[in-house]
């Protein structure tokens, strides 16, 4: 680079004493922040110190930066050394500083020069033989390291090309990184990133391979359409999670933004992610009922990572056998379906993960899992009354959709028993309905209906006077809390845009939004509106009213 150096990447030689500064980061949570890599060498008896708060894989650097120097045929200097990690105050976590610590010794120690190393971040672990090995949160090491290219290791070149304005160059080992540093080899070619709307292993599963459950099938479609939380009731080998799994292959594509960050989250928290390409496919997560508070909210105590709900940001996270879980860990789940985000404090760090997703429960209507038939029901009165108390009411009223999933009669499964057997619409004809409404919400100015606040509501879902009375109704018998209203509002004018109704919200899509908000605990609704989606035919969403 022309002109005069910065003196924060200068090698400094006073009276012996030699001083380098290389740039790099560290990961807290799912955000890079920048880290200076001060390396200090002078006479004395030998030793390797490593200050600045690092935890026990950053002080483990010494030997393997010793024995990755020796490797690669450098020579290691027998002298006093002390690596800093600036700014003192953030502690530093993992191994991503080995590469830059090795780099500014070799500065320090004048094997490198040092304008090789100004403007330009390094990270990456080495192995004991020189090796470049990646590290978690790639993507937010390379937007936080100070200047305008970085070196990473070379399975991370791709994912770190996603930040446009960073020159990316590839470290395979230690020797040859410093070779390219010296200018006796060139940077290896670095691919671009490809950009793909679908997972590189298929596409989603069809949901015409979802037998009967109109009413199933139309909350899901409800669910996608708007963004609405959606809790799924009945016996087992209902098809529970095949109406979930499929959710996401209605919901419309990542925008490029929206799956950078994605990917960002995933790197952060050591997810594997797809070799070259940017995925948009909304992620889908699910999570066994055995997680813990911290592997689903996030955090640690060594190391703040994101949980599952972080990494369903802009997806589907789906929690299979609801009432399974820890009572604590699903109420910790409140307050970010509301938020859009979860901040976790520990002693050491405050961190705040991005957690806007899609819920999608399904449970048991109890624990011998009956299909409601008379009879079938061997709980008794004190098993089921726990097994409802797992699942607080505060966490239910935040499911905008509650519906029942019953199992399907036997005609809708074989074809020769008396009906067509034959699935409902597919994936690709229920997603345009969806994508439709998406843009409809979208011209008011929110991603989906279920972000309308509540204060524009009387303004972008104003109601008819029937409806009103009909909501009313509900408010006064004590069936709707006010969040409950703001949703069953919600809900209706989801239903109206799927319905192509654009005016105010009429009575019976009300009704429709009453009706797959059902009283779980108890049996299927048979009051005001069931009808209107019942199984009156395969395609339940041609029965809502336009």
């Amino acid at each position: 680079m022309a002109g005069a150096r910065p003196l924060l990447y200068r090698s400094v030689l006073l009276e012996g004493r030699m001083l380098a500064t290389v740039s790099s980061a560290t990961l807290l949570g799912v955000d890079g922040h920048p880290v200076s890599v001060e390396v200090h060498v002078s006479n004395g008896l030998p030793a390797f110190t490593v200050v600045g708060l690092p935890d026990a894989s950053c002080r483990e650097a010494r030997d393997r930066v010793r024995a990755a120097i020796l490797s690669s045929g450098l020579d290691w200097p027998n002298k006093r050394i002390t690596v800093n990690l600036a700014p003192s105050a953030l502690r530093k976590a993992g191994s991503g500083l080995d590469l830059p610590i090795a780099l500014a010794l070799l500065v320090a120690d004048e094997q490198l020069p040092a304008e090789a190393t100004s403007d330009c971040g390094f990270f990456g672990e080495l192995g004991l033989d020189g090796s470049v090995r990646p590290v978690p949160g790639t993507l937010a090491l390379a937007a936080a390291c100070v200047g305008h290219a970085v070196v990473v290791p070379a399975a991370s070149v791709v994912e770190a090309g996603l930040i446009r304005r960073l020159r990316v160059w590839p470290a395979t080992t230690l020797r040859a990184v410093a070779a390219a540093l010296r200018g006796d080899e060139d940077w290896p070619a670095t691919p671009a990133p490809g950009d793909h709307a679908v997972d590189p292993g298929g596409g989603p599963p069809d949901l015409a391979d979802v037998r009967g459950q109109p009413v199933g099938r139309l909350a899901v479609e409800v669910a996608a359409a708007g963004g609405h939380h959606l809790l799924l009731s009945g016996p087992p080998g209902a098809g529970k999670t095949m109406l979930a799994e499929r959710l996401p292959g209605l919901l419309p594509p990542l925008a490029t933004d929206e799956a950078i960050e994605v990917a960002r989250i995933h790197s952060a928290a050591g997810l594997a992610l797809p070799h070259g390409v940017l995925v948009r496919r909304p992620p889908f997560r699910a999570p066994h009922h055995s997680a813990s508070m911290v592997s689903l909210i996030g955090g640690g105590s060594a190391t703040m990572r994101p949980g599952e709900l972080s990494c369903a940001h802009h997806g589907v996270l789906f929690l299979d056998e609801l009432a399974e879980f820890p009572p604590a860990v699903l109420d910790a789940l409140r307050q970010p379906l509301e938020q859009g985000w979860v901040q976790v404090s520990r002693a050491r760090a405050t961190v705040r993960f991005p957690a806007s997703v899609l819920l999608v429960a399904a449970m048991n209507p109890c624990p011998c899992g009956a299909d409601g038939s008379p009879g079938s029901c061997r709980c008794p009165e004190a098993t089921l009354h726990r097994y409802a108390s797992r699942v607080s009411g505060p966490l239910l009223d935040r499911f905008d959709l509650r519906v029942p999933v019953d199992r399907p009669e036997v005609s809708e499964l074989l074809p020769g028993a008396g009906g067509g057997g034959s699935g409902g619409e597919s994936t690709a004809v229920v997603s345009a309905r969806v994508r439709a409404a998406r843009r409809l919400a979208e011209q008011r100015g929110v991603i989906a209906n279920a972000d309308i606040p509540g204060s524009s509501l009387d303004g972008l879902a104003p109601l008819e006077a029937a409806a009103v009375r009909l909501l009313e109704l509900r408010l006064r018998q004590g069936r709707l809390s006010a969040r409950g209203l703001h949703r069953v509002r919600r809900v209706a004018r989801t239903v109206a845009d799927l319905a192509g109704h654009e005016g105010p919200v009429a009575a019976d899509h009300v009704r429709t939004a009453l009706a797959l908000r059902a009283e779980l605990r108890g049996d299927p609704p048979t009051g005001d509106g069931w009808d209107l989606v019942g199984p009156n035919g395969p395609e339940a969403a041609r029965n809502v009213p336009r």
